[in-house]
């Protein structure tokens, strides 16, 4: 008995060691949270609400933008995991028809959105993004558009955590 107790405990710290670490880690935070900000123009809030769907397979965001004098804007995200490039890529879809597909990395306290098409009407903008973390209960996004010869800013958002969803 002693014996399988010793085993046991020699044994353990290579059980743990071998769990792997969940490739949505860098998202984690996000689920289960709603986050809302408002847009330079202080005329409009983004929102965003986060949750995992199918058994923790993928998470979903859903976006609405409100705003005076016109319908919501809505929007959704769903991010997997690409076992195959071993990372977490995006498809976004929102309600005028436009879309985009993506990828996500991390640095530091940051999401990193490399740049990316957004496609609406056979018109594409080419734009990349940064939620920079804030704290345990916000995070800053950071966007930039891209012009013909450089990156230009597009626009920066406080988003802050609203409640559990």
């Amino acid at each position: 008995m002693i014996r399988s107790l010793l085993w046991a405990l020699v044994l353990l710290p290579y059980t743990a060691a071998a769990e792997p670490q969940s490739p949505y880690e860098p998202l984690a935070f996000l689920a289960g949270h709603c986050w809302r900000g408002t847009l330079p123009d202080n005329k409009q809030t983004d929102q965003h609400c986060f949750s995992w769907i199918y058994e923790g397979k993928f998470l979903r965001d859903e976006h609405t933008v409100h705003g005076v004098g016109h319908a919501d804007y809505l929007g959704e995200s769903i991010y997997y995991w690409n076992s195959s490039m071993k990372r977490i890529e995006y498809l976004y879809i929102e309600s005028q028809g436009g879309f985009s597909r993506g990828r996500v990395s991390t640095d530091k306290n940051a999401l990193v959105f490399p740049a990316s098409k957004y496609v609406e009407n056979g018109e594409s903008q080419t734009y990349r993004s940064r939620w920079q973390r804030s704290g345990d209960h916000a995070y800053d996004v950071f966007t930039e558009f891209q012009s013909k010869k450089n990156w230009i800013p597009g626009f920066k958002v406080h988003m802050e955590e609203l409640s559990q969803k």
